[in-house]
């Protein structure tokens, strides 16, 4: 029987490889290490002590911004609440955190190998990192030392920061900076500012259910904060009680009867209609001040009762599927509100500063200030007949012309005829002058057509030029901010007086605003009448496709807007209806406390009741087999609308149930994110 063969030893030559390349490998192992202890040491010098930690602020500028009753409306930037020590700090808070985030806390060097391990396969496996891998420890050290960069360089960086820190503190004095600093989403940083923004009440308070649902939130703050969705954030708390219970830090019969959905979530602040404004507004402050980083307060025009009867009127009287904005001014151009759309949460596209949209006989203001200037009066006598310019034939609204006419009758009824004739007699380019004169920002066309506000203009830019007209002529620039002071009460700036600059002579602006008072009294802005003096203009673009208000009372100009975004026509919207209906209700509450004023005139009628009130809007309906004899104010055709349940004093007594209930809301102490108007600065 054969024997087997037996096994050839190495030759002397690989053996000598083998050793070779294991002393290079001790060597290499070895300066690695010196390198890293290296580095640990140098990151462990610049380490500043840890109770300059707990005094450093974050980046990011908090910004309050107040309205003109001081309090504050909103708070943008980091939120800090009171720094709480470890000793502090609830034991169900620190054990949810140390639970969810890293159950091997207690007993690594600032680096987890296992969970290191696990981060490197997953960044080779699928090419970038995914969750896990980080201890508390290293998400401390990103936090405040570096980046959220997902890059080898930086996990190398964040790997030695993180040891060097467990090395110069303790256990306890991370999980202290890491409570105290780390972001839990709306805005909150630290579990104190946490538990005032979504419960409102301290961090020592904390229940078991409601630190499980501040230790789910940093996952994902953006997803699973209660300001945004509160169930989410609920679901992901049940997650965390669910760790709690295998780490054994409560039992799982603990876990099983905790009810986070009964949780008392602390309701929102009521920051809706008002952030149309503050996203105006604030951008303005680059211009202002050198300030970026320190806490500021940014003082406001907003009158807050304005700024609710604003919001309620566009809300209560925007035809439905329909958009609407609102812009009322003081006498000196102070924004006291702005309304940008129905609600901001679902856009926040702003209508009353960015959008541009056809003005249609609310243009009208131009061309009768252009015909006074001229020299005409409201007085003037002009012939309603039909016209023809170069092929372009206005008609009138009632589609009927009525021969002659005062240009207070004119204006009285938005008689197209008349306006075509002052622009065809001073000429297009006058008219154009004016509108830019009195700040309308936009291109203006000089066709015949542009008498019926047909070129596209902004509604904060037609409510400046009607507020010159009340200014008797003078400039008047809408602005926002008021003042800017540092947290502490440094003045950092104040709005100076702007000089007064006269754009038309102040007998011209008398005569229009006779003529406007005119309109509201006996013409088409009737349904804008407040019970004192009122001078305005209606609007009402091709097919409905959007109705303006604008008008002024007791020193506020206000303009109002309505049509969709689409600009699709909208049934029964004419400026001297709902947008009209619309100014009333917010001028009521607008002016409430102002004496009444009256006009340098009084109101003077036109020589006739030219039309009953549905023929103003919508012509002869006697004529319904005849299309054609339904026109808008622009003098095309448009379909006869079929009967409309619209109800003025139906929408009249939902406003007014809307204003009394926000009312009483704003008169109870609201639950919110933003610092206490005492606090001289955020507690840190």
């Amino acid at each position: 029987m054969a024997s087997k063969r037996p096994k050839s030893a190495p030759a002397p030559k690989e053996r000598g490889l083998f050793a070779r390349m294991f002393r290079w490998g001790l060597v290499l192992g070895g300066v690695l290490l010196v390198g890293l202890l290296s580095a640990i040491g140098f990151a462990y010098s610049s380490l500043p002590d840890f109770g300059e930690l707990r005094t450093r602020e974050s980046l990011g500028q908090v910004i309050r911004v107040r309205d003109t009753t001081g309090q504050v409306i909103l708070s943008l930037g980091p939120i800090y609440g009171e720094w709480i020590d470890y000793r502090d700090i609830p034991d169900v808070m620190v054990d949810a955190m140390v639970s969810v985030e890293d159950r091997r806390f207690r007993y690594h060097p600032g680096v987890d190998p296992i969970g290191l391990a696990r981060a490197v396969q997953v960044r080779l496996t699928r090419g970038h990192f995914a969750q896990g891998g980080s201890t508390i420890t290293q998400q401390l050290a990103r936090n405040l030392f570096l980046t959220n960069t997902r890059t080898f360089g930086r996990k190398g960086r964040e790997l030695v920061i993180a040891m060097a820190m467990e090395a110069k503190y303790s256990k306890d004095e991370i999980l202290e900076l890491y409570l105290n600093r780390v972001y839990f989403g709306g805005g909150a940083y630290g579990i104190d500012a946490a538990s005032r923004r979504f419960f409102d009440h301290p961090a020592k308070k904390l229940s078991l259910e409601e630190a499980a649902i501040i230790a789910g939130l940093v996952k994902a703050p953006s997803n699973y904060s209660p300001t945004a969705d509160a169930q989410a954030a609920l679901g992901r708390s049940k997650v965390v009680l669910g760790v709690m219970a295998d780490a054994g830090v409560i039992t799982t019969q603990q876990a099983a009867m905790a009810r986070p959905e009964s949780v008392k979530l602390a309701s929102p602040a009521q920051q809706n209609s008002i952030r149309y404004f503050t996203d105006w507004a604030l951008p303005q402050l680059d211009g202002l001040i050198e300030e970026t980083t320190a806490p500021i307060d940014v003082w406001t025009t907003i009158d807050p009762s304005m700024q609710t009867a604003a919001a309620a009127a566009i809300n209560t009287f925007a035809p439905a599927n329909a958009q609407g904005a609102l812009v009322a001014l003081d006498r000196d151009g102070a924004v006291r509100a702005m309304v940008g759309g129905r609600d901001y949460v679902t856009s926040i596209y702003n209508r009353a500063t960015q959008a541009v949209r056809q003005p249609g006989s609310a243009f009208k203001l131009f061309v009768y200030l252009s015909a006074l200037e001229s020299g005409m009066t409201p007085e003037t006598k002009m012939i309603d007949q039909p016209v023809d310019i170069g092929g372009w034939s206005p008609r009138n609204n009632s589609g009927r012309n009525l021969g002659e006419m005062t240009l207070r009758t004119a204006f009285t009824y938005s008689i197209n005829t008349i306006a075509a004739q002052i622009g065809q007699e001073i000429g297009t380019g006058a008219i154009a002058g004016m509108a830019r004169r009195l700040g309308i920002t936009t291109p203006i066309n000089t066709q015949p057509s542009m008498v019926l506000g047909t070129s596209d203009v902004r509604l904060i830019d037609m409510t400046r030029a009607y507020a010159a007209v009340q200014a008797k002529g003078k400039a008047v620039a809408p602005y926002g901010i008021v003042k800017v002071t540092s947290a502490s009460g440094e003045l950092l700036y104040q709005r100076a007086k702007e000089p007064d600059l006269q754009l038309i002579d102040p007998w011209v602006a008398a005569g229009m605003t006779d003529m406007m008072q005119t309109a509201v009294s006996a013409g088409t802005g009737r349904a804008a009448q407040i019970g004192r003096p009122v001078a305005g203009k209606t609007g009402t673009t091709s097919s409905n496709k959007d109705g303006w208000f604008m008008g002024f009372s007791s020193g506020i100009t206000t303009g109002v807007w309505m049509g969709r975004d689409d600009a699709r026509p909208v049934r029964d919207l004419q400026g001297g209806r709902a947008p009209a209906m619309a100014f009333a209700a917010f001028m009521r509450t607008a002016v409430a406390k102002r004496p009444v004023e009256k006009f340098e005139t009084d109101v003077t009628l036109p020589e006739w009741m030219l039309e009953t009130d549905e023929e103003a809007y919508l012509g002869d309906q006697g004529n319904a087999a005849a299309p054609s004899s339904f026109v808008d104010e622009n003098g095309n055709p448009i379909e006869p609308a079929a009967p409309s349940d619209y109800d003025p004093a139906a929408e009249d007594a939902e406003y007014r149930r809307i204003i009394d209930e926000a009312t009483r809301r704003d008169a109870t102490p609201a639950r919110s994110s933003a610092p206490r108007a005492d606090q001289s600065r955020p507690n840190q």
